[in-house]
């Protein structure tokens, strides 16, 4: 499409109106824990190193021993560096001489990465090359080559270098440029291959094959058709044919773009038999071109060759057929493939069950359910909650019938011993409960639950009946709804049992309608239910709503007691205010002087209520996690002053404050005083003292602490092996991390999604995808369902190795079962996981910052990885996909700015123009390297005058807006 005039004046005025100015512009003692530390003459610590050994021997070493080194070089390959850095004259020769039989591959390349500098490595790569029972293979050539260039893939190698290596051997120059070229090729630098071809000839040599086959290949991936033909030409030219591969390709490239009879003729041309391998390339192609009835041709053409087409490519015509959205094509060739015994695979099968269920072909889409089963393939996790999530997934109700499909879906996947996500779990219960299965939605829930589910606020608001009390919610709710249907006036009791569960769930505005209706209909509140009301609003820091509340609480005569003003107090540290909770804290005991608080003591100032255990407990936790823990030491001593005992919560928490703020000698002196107090350790005793040894990297003491531990029979649960385990990986000890989680499945105790994603993340970092994705498919596989949280840190290690089509598929997997795009959901998924693995992987900005789930940070990732690796058509789908979101387009500026410039290069044009035009419609302000991208893209597909013309353009907008600043300037001076 050629951009005609008026269409480029206006994208270009649309661009005007942004660039207008505005009008305003631990050092520890020997002994850090005595007390908890068995000490070197104690009996007892020989049991219980003996009990330690017995389970958990193979941490000791790893723990006590945390650095160990190895060499990196060997040994010879580090005397013949040394020898050659000298210079390479006779003497150094002679001293290669005693390593000529050694030579080998590994050992060249090494010797040449040590020593770095080109002209001796040239000097070294001539003599090994000199030497009988040694020849250079294409790592060696390939090791040379970066050392010359200097590891910078644009720069060339010096043609002193090449002439020096002509002199010395010819065939061994002409090995060297064609390794050269290829390299090129593989790194996508066609042009770069092109001249490296041109110096090749330059020396008197031809090409290799192998280098026409790479040269065809990268042309072909960067869609230059015509080029490619030329390359083949030449080489046919000189008697050269095509491999295989690169026939498929240049076939595939062909069929892409419907040249399917340019792609037979060349098939033809270089008498080359096709495989099956080779037609599926082609129906892939033709899929892409939508070209379906010529890819339906190819089966005919490969059955009339006596090629039989297989699994795949039955798999490739059905992903072509998704892809451009022919559902009804693919039922027709479903039933072939499976009718001449040829089965898609479970990933095939999750596509198909996604794009009817996105279609709204619920019936067809659970029929695949059955279609697996004949074709041997169990249904996944996965596929349970793309349909379930699918159904129940949406604002309005499913009919009845759909939802009959679900739970049938669901009673199938608790036998095969699966599980629905947290976000399907609610979703599918509020369906069950709009069509009225009351019964079987508090099934649902006691189901997940039994299997690790944790309710949320969603979940609490669709199943409100269920959830009111701990034991029977669900004849609770109901008794409460038929005693208001049979004229029966409910109690403040009853009342105040409703609103104190619905303000627990966090649902405060359903239990405040509760409260309007006791008012309404003359039920008047207590004390009990006032109370639960202002906690719950001090809590979501709603202070102002509580204020309200408790001067209401006054007028009407009802007086607070201590559970009142531990509620105060506690919500007030919740909310923040940790001042005004201890002001209040200090009226409660006589002190007159803090004015702020005076709303809440206006009944009977003379006879404030005294603090209790739990007041104190409340206190103390607040100023705990607002790391006053000094303040709170201080508040324990006063509690015995006043003759109020501190109980094993508050120890707890003045532990884990210590331990949170790296004070373990003080931890240590609560810890005694507890144990002297007549309290054991419990696991959370345990869990603050190990992760912050771990912090500390006390790794010597967390042995002993583990000890310890065992000695009390107090058996580690699933929060403290992850604690362990996460800081296992941490330090560097991913296997010790993994053989923990192995013994912790071993005792009983099953990880969790913060444990396996701890695991995943340790072993991204080393760089081990393998393993990572082996762990997501264990985890899945073990009912275990991944949250935002593993998707997250599994994306990122597979775009850091380089897995893009992995990490796509991981994404498309998140967004298919229907993960939240709210704040509100998100927060609650990264409930579990600590505060410093959420800032490791750079969530706790985002969920400051934005007002929605970052699930689009993701998209942006792989937007960018795929721009970077020069896949633009998969970049522009998912720029696509991240644009329909309802997040400001601008957060994707830089997206829009590189994709632009990549298809500017690559002279795709007019989808750079096409882009550019979303781009301002969507009100995102281009930068001036914009247009520059998109003047030198007109330039390379030979349009000057629309190049010319944006120029011009630009000029007088420049101008425009460098005057109307000049004005803004002179009117504010």
């Amino acid at each position: 499409m050629i951009m005609k005039k008026r269409e480029l004046n206006n994208l270009l005025s649309r661009s005007l109106q942004f660039l207008h100015p505005k009008q305003h512009f631990s050092n520890s003692s020997h002994h850090p824990l005595p007390g908890l530390l068995p000490s070197d003459d104690d009996d007892t610590s020989h049991d219980s190193s003996l009990l330690l050994s017995h389970h958990y021997a193979f941490l000791r070493n790893a723990l006590i021993n945390s650095s160990t080194h190895s060499d990196d070089s060997s040994n010879d390959a580090v005397s013949m560096s040394n020898a050659i850095r000298t210079g390479f004259g006779s003497e150094t020769r002679n001293f290669l001489r005693q390593f000529r039989g050694k030579l080998s591959e590994s050992l060249v390349v090494e010797v040449m990465n040590l020593v770095k500098r080109p002209e001796l490595c040239v000097e070294f790569f001539l003599w090994a090359s000199r030497q009988i029972g040694y020849t250079h293979t294409p790592v060696v050539y390939t090791a040379l080559i970066e050392l010359l260039c200097c590891n910078e893939v644009h720069d060339r190698v010096s043609d002193m270098f090449l002439m020096q290596i002509r002199d010395d051997d010819r065939e061994l120059l002409r090995k060297l440029l064609n390794v050269l070229i290829q390299k090129c090729c593989r790194n996508g630098m066609w042009n770069v291959a092109l001249e490296e071809l041109g110096r090749l000839k330059d020396f008197g040599y031809q090409a290799s094959p192998a280098t026409y086959n790479a040269l065809i290949q990268v042309f072909l991936r960067a869609d230059k058709l015509d080029t490619a033909y030329l390359v083949q030409k030449e080489m046919s030219n000189y008697g050269f044919l095509m491999d295989g591969y690169t026939l498929s390709c240049f076939a595939y490239s062909l069929c892409k773009v419907g040249r399917f009879g340019d792609a037979l003729s060349l098939i033809e041309k270089e008498g080359f038999v096709p495989d099956t391998v080779f037609y599926n390339r082609m129906v892939s192609g033709l899929c892409e071109a939508s070209r379906f009835e010529e890819a339906m041709e190819i089966l005919d053409r490969m059955r009339s060759n006596s090629c039989i087409p297989n699994v795949f490519t039955y798999r490739v015509l059905v992903s072509g057929c998704l892809g451009k959205g022919q559902l009804g094509r693919c039922k027709r060739i479903l039933s072939m493939m499976m009718t001449e015994g040829c089965y898609p695979n479970r990933e095939m099968f999750n596509s198909l069950v996604h794009a009817y269920c996105k279609s709204g072909d619920y019936s067809y889409a659970y029929k695949l359910f059955k279609k697996m089963d004949k074709c041997g393939c169990q249904p996944s996790y996965l596929l349970y909650n793309i349909f379930i999530g699918s159904v129940c997934g949406n604002e309005e109700l499913p009919g009845s019938d759909v939802l009959e499909l679900a739970e049938k879906a669901y009673s199938e996947m608790l036998d095969s011993g699966l599980v629905l996500n947290k976000v399907n779990v609610s979703n599918f219960a509020r369906c069950l409960c709009g069509a009225g299965k009351f019964d079987e939605a508090f099934k649902v829930i006691c189901e997940m639950m039994s299997k690790g589910f944790i309710p949320d606020d969603s979940t609490y608001s669709k199943v409100i009946g269920f959830l009111c009390d701990a034991s029977k919610v669900e004849k609770a709710f109901l008794l409460f709804e038929e005693m208001k249907k049979n004229g029966i006036v409910p109690s403040v009791y009853t009342y105040t049992i409703l609103i104190d569960s619905f303000c627990k769930a966090g649902l405060i505005q359903q239990a405040h309608k509760w409260f309007d209706e006791m008012l309404r209909d003359g039920c008047i509140p207590n004390v009990v239910t006032y109370t639960a009301l202002i906690h719950a609003y001090l809590k979501a820091r709603k202070v102002f709503d509580a204020n309200k509340l408790f001067q209401m609480m006054l007028i009407e005569g009802c007086k607070p007691n201590v559970v009142t003003y531990t509620a105060l107090i506690d919500g007030h540290c919740k909310a923040g205010q940790i001042d005004k909770a201890c002001q209040i804290y200090a009226r409660m005991q006589g002190d007159m002087e803090s004015s702020d608080i005076d709303m809440y003591f206006k009944l009977d100032d003379n006879d404030c209520e005294t603090p209790n255990i739990i007041t104190y407990g409340a206190l103390v936790d607040g100023l705990c996690k607002a790391n006053r823990v000094k303040e709170a030491r201080e508040l324990l001593d006063t509690m015995s002053i006043n003759g109020c005992e501190p109980n094993q919560i508050v120890y707890d928490a003045l532990i884990d404050g210590f331990c949170k703020t790296g004070e373990l000698e003080s931890a240590r002196e609560v810890f005694v005083k507890m144990s002297e107090r007549g309290y054991s350790p419990n696991l959370y005793t345990y869990s603050s003292l190990i992760n912050s040894l771990f912090k500390e990297k006390r790794l010597d003491l967390v042995l002993k602490v583990l000890s310890k531990m065992l000695e009390n029979s107090c058996t580690p649960n699933v929060v403290i092996y992850t604690e362990m385990i996460d800081g296992l990986c941490k330090v560097g000890k991913t296997d010790e991390a993994y053989k923990l989680m192995l013994k912790m499945e071993e005792v009983g105790c099953y990880p969790n999604v913060v444990t396996y994603t701890a695991m995943i993340d340790g072993f991204g970092k080393l760089g081990n995808i393998e393993q990572c994705l082996e762990l997501y498919t264990g985890m899945c596989s073990k009912g275990c369902a991944p949250n935002f949280i593993t998707y997250r840190v599994l994306i990122n290690h597979c775009c850091s190795t380089g897995l893009l089509d992995e990490a796509h598929r991981l994404l498309d997997e998140m967004t298919q079962t229907y993960w939240p795009r709210h704040l509100s959901s998100y927060r609650k998924i990264i409930e579990g996981f600590n505060r410093e693995f959420v800032i490791s992987i750079g969530l706790l900005d985002e969920l400051s910052e934005n007002e929605s789930a970052p699930v689009e940070s993701l998209y942006r990732i792989l937007v960018d990885k795929f721009i970077k690796a020069g896949r633009l058509e998969v970049a522009l789908n998912l720029l696509e996909e991240i644009s329909s979101s309802p997040s400001p387009a601008v957060a994707n500026k830089y997206l829009y700015i590189s994709l632009i410039e990549s298809l500017s290069l690559a002279s795709k044009v007019d989808k750079a123009f096409e882009l550019y035009a979303s781009m301002i419609n969507k009100n995102v302000v281009p930068e001036l390297s914009t247009f520059v991208y998109l003047i030198k893209g007109l330039t390379r597909v030979g349009r000057w005058q629309e190049a010319l013309q944006l120029s011009d353009s630009i000029c007088q907008m420049v101008c425009y807006t460098c005057s109307n600043f000049a004005k803004y300037k002179t009117t504010q001076g």
